[in-house]
């Protein structure tokens, strides 16, 4: 066994994991964040909060999500393989976890409105979902390019009574919608920003990720449960990193279990064809903390592109950057026709139809465990009905 000090695997002091994150903001922004970060921290240790949020969860997302072992891909590959079913949840993703936690949050400060980005659409539907349920005016900022690849959560969101704003700028994606947001919420500080990702200024890392650890939470139990031991590896895509933080977060300090991140690599390492920021970036402040970027040759951050809109982002979460220099977790690029192999394997082999980001993690899952003969669980993040009337393989 191998002999670790792991406390600082989940050490969060002052705003920051080690030396990344912060809080880089307008001074307008400030005390608005103060007072944020001062009220969740009270409500995260408060009884009828969590008791209210745990009873959404169970009786409006429909947790605890399954842990399901798929045998044929297990077959398959040459390793036993269990997926953690969060494309079951309620509006086929993880991120309505999130929007449940910070609706109820923004709720209790009295919000009148609620904005939010996406890239995927899939925060953009959580968010629009959540507002409608508490009666809260919503507004949602995507990239045009976004808007035309994810049709259908458009629809969806505008069906949810949402309004859908759109941006051309940049290259119209999940960096740009953030930027269009962030920008909003400057002028008008009192709205509340439900942030989708664990990205952004502090205390959003913090709030993000507390709020999707329960998908680690009922892993952790349920492959104890079904196996009686923990697993050899855990797998999950990233972006902003939400989804994955949401997985490795209760297996931290088990330092047998070995933890992959899957990044949208795009077309490989190539300048402004890849998104894979921990595999090819470095840190910089962008968008309101301090952690890992893509960046040009002059330092600014530099456009991207990943098949998979909710990967297509230049910035990464400050904890996933810590978990990446501390050695704890290891990330990799996973091309696009990665993606799209792994898309289609997993629709055959198990009847279940992934998100394109979502079957990053299963490309590399298959890479990683090929005849290995271990115990993994691969966090299904969301399912693809969303992406299977897309010409993926033009993009």
């Amino acid at each position: 066994m191998k002999t670790i000090d792991t406390k600082s695997y989940k050490t969060f002091k002052d705003g920051y994991y080690n030396n990344f994150g912060g809080r880089f903001v307008p001074p307008i922004l400030e005390n608005k964040l103060q007072k944020l970060m001062e009220t969740f921290q009270f409500l995260k240790s408060d009884k009828g909060f969590l008791t209210e949020y745990y009873y959404y969860l169970k009786h409006f997302v429909g947790r605890p999500s399954p842990l399901f072992l798929a045998n044929n891909l297990s077959k398959y590959v040459g390793s036993k393989i269990y997926l953690k079913r969060e494309d079951l949840n309620h509006t086929g993703a993880h991120k309505i976890n999130n929007t449940i936690g910070q609706i109820l949050l923004a709720k209790h400060m009295n919000a009148k409105e609620i904005i939010a980005e996406t890239g995927a659409g899939q925060h953009g539907v959580a968010t629009a979902t959540a507002a409608a349920l508490f009666g809260i005016r919503c507004k949602i900022f995507m990239g045009r390019k976004d808007a035309e690849r994810q049709a259908m959560n458009v629809r969806r969101i505008k069906l949810l009574g949402a309004e859908l704003i759109t941006t051309e700028r940049g290259t119209a994606t999940l960096k740009d919608a953030v930027d269009v947001a962030l920008e909003y919420y400057i002028e008008n500080p009192d709205s509340f920003y439900l942030l989708g990702s664990q990205v952004g200024p502090d205390p959003y890392p913090q709030m993000v990720g507390f709020f999707q650890k329960i998908i680690g939470v009922e892993a952790r139990e349920q492959i104890l449960q079904t196996e009686n031991r923990l697993p050899d590896s855990i797998f999950a895509c990233v972006g902003g990193g939400s989804n994955a933080i949401g997985l490795f977060h209760e297996f931290l300090d088990d330092i047998n279990v070995e933890i992959h991140g899957a990044e949208g690599g795009g077309l490989g390492n190539i300048p402004k064809k890849t998104a894979a920021t921990l595999s090819f970036g470095k840190p910089a402040v962008f968008q309101g903390t301090y952690s890992y970027c893509l960046l040009d040759e002059q330092g600014n951050p530099t456009d991207t592109h990943s098949i998979a809109a909710g990967l297509d982002y230049p910035g990464i979460s400050p904890q996933h950057a810590f978990l990446k220099e501390s050695g704890r977790a290891k990330y990799h690029c996973i091309t696009d026709n990665e993606a799209l192999e792994a898309f289609a394997l997993l629709s055959k082999l198990e009847g279940i139809i992934p998100a394109i980001e979502s079957a990053h993690a299963i490309a590399l899952a298959c890479k990683i465990l090929k005849d290995k003969n271990s115990i993994s669980i691969i966090n299904l993040s969301g399912r693809g009905d969303k992406d299977v009337d897309r010409e993926m393989a033009l993009e």
